[in-house]
């Protein structure tokens, strides 16, 4: 005997437990603008098949990067993935695993987790690393929180260098934790260090610079290191991991945290996600660190294995005592870089590293050579750059769209005094044939290239 549940009958159950009498009554909170006021228009129904055809349809729409050049940057690249990487992540024994509760039967992820944290901490020169994080916005705000707890303190200055994505993640971190966020300009490219050290004080938890920045541009870190402590404030390193296979280590220059947004290892584009964020720090902040760390042991038998070392996560302890909401890792992600690193090693990235910026640089030469596109910034960059633009950058961007190159960012969007710049991101993918591909079709915004 089946039961129907009757509808009316569950609606006036629900209303009498919240209290209510109507069901506008419960509704009325919600502003009207934002009230449905007629029927929805949905087409008849469809076959399986149909809609399979139509779906189908909708994503022949979008442009992908196997039918486009990209020269997109400002957080995420075009790199090229190794075939290895994708075969290793998708071994069921990594791509159907969840979270390792019990150590005992997840010694295979259990480990990929302890390899990965090892190749950070050798990447950024790090003591301490934690399990991965969402990505590398919520790792420079979780970054903060660190600061903010470590040092008792409400104060957190940023550059307008910073990725205006993760600065918008920071406020709404710290909007209800009293967070206080000094903004401070840049010069030419770069954080201007005169205002940094007037922002600086006593009550500052932490300073956070990404390097190289939003723009691509190389930020000073040693002398902003000097700065920075001398108030007993945290230094917080946001970085490119490729640029790390060029340019020193957060590690070599006092960073007391560095985060990143993983993607650029081993993870495709995939419309901004999943990716993996990473943050590593010294040793006398690791009970402070969000989400988990995992360790090795011995078993009874003198055998090793591994286990989750520290949880200071809200899953684990009392929420009062945890360091972070966030409760889960993007362990398959993070896998996918350590597998990308693995592959390269020191030398692969290094390369990686100097073909990025040779292609960059050559690039931005033969755009001036164009007339009409400039350099905004003279700062030394790495795989990224500004450029200012003849035309609207946003008519360039969606010209260019329709004609399948991607070719930079549109600064205008941000409204940081760049509204006639675009960005321009070259990585190691990128072949003479596209930068020549992209030097003509600009062409047609100032006339035809010259000979020169």
């Amino acid at each position: 005997m089946s039961f129907v549940p009757n509808t009316a009958e569950i609606r006036r159950h629900m209303l009498e437990s919240t209290d209510v009498s109507s069901f506008d009554e419960l509704i009325a909170c919600i502003p009207d603008e934002v009230l449905l006021t007629s029927a929805l228009d949905l087409p008849e129904g469809i076959s399986e098949l149909q809609v399979s055809r139509l779906l189908s349809q909708l994503a022949e729409r979008n442009r992908d990067l196997d039918h486009t050049i990209s020269f997109l940057g400002g957080g995420v690249y075009d790199h090229a993935l190794p075939r290895a990487v994708h075969h290793m992540i998708r071994r069921s024994e990594f791509y159907t695993a969840y979270t390792p509760y019990q150590a005992e039967v997840s010694q295979g992820t259990l480990q990929a987790i302890y390899e990965y944290q090892s190749v950070m901490c050798q990447l950024t020169d790090m003591d301490v690393s934690n399990a991965s994080l969402y990505d590398g916005a919520s790792a420079l705000a979780e970054a903060a929180l660190l600061a903010h707890y470590a040092t008792r303190r409400n104060e957190m200055v940023v550059s307008h260098t910073l990725n205006p994505f993760y600065a918008s993640v920071l406020e709404t971190y710290g909007r209800n934790l009293g967070f206080v966020i000094r903004k401070i300009d840049y010069g030419d490219g770069v954080t201007d260090i005169e205002k940094l050290q007037k922002a600086l004080s006593d009550e500052t938890a932490c300073c956070l610079i990404q390097h190289p920045n939003f723009f691509g541009y190389l930020e000073p870190m040693d002398e902003i290191e000097r700065h920075v402590h001398r108030v007993g404030a945290l230094f917080v390193s946001a970085v490119d991991p490729i640029s790390l296979g060029l340019l020193k280590p957060p590690g070599t220059y006092g960073a007391d945290i560095c985060v990143g947004e993983g993607q650029a290892l081993g993870n495709p584009l995939s419309f901004g996600g999943p990716s993996f964020g990473f943050l590593t720090t010294t040793k006398n902040l690791i009970r402070r660190i969000p989400g988990r760390i995992v360790g090795t042991t011995a078993d009874g038998k003198g055998q090793r294995g591994f286990v989750m070392t520290l949880q200071t996560r809200e899953q684990h302890i009392r929420r009062e005592k945890a360091t972070s909401n966030i409760c889960t890792n993007e362990a398959l992600n993070a896998l996918a870089g350590v597998v990308y690193l693995s592959l390269l090693g020191k030398e692969g990235l290094r390369k990686v590293a100097e073909l990025s910026l040779q292609k960059s640089h050559y690039t931005l030469e033969k755009l001036e050579e164009l007339g009409g596109f400039g350099r905004r910034f003279t700062s030394p960059f790495f795989k990224e750059f500004v450029v200012k633009t003849p035309k609207p950058p946003g008519e360039i961007v969606n010209t260019l769209a329709e004609q399948g190159i991607f070719a930079g960012i549109d600064l205008d969007r941000f409204k940081i005094g760049l509204d006639d710049c675009l960005s321009i991101a070259v990585t190691e993918k990128r072949t003479v044939e596209d930068i020549d591909t992209l030097l003509s079709r600009l062409a047609q915004f100032r006339g035809k290239i010259s000979s020169a």
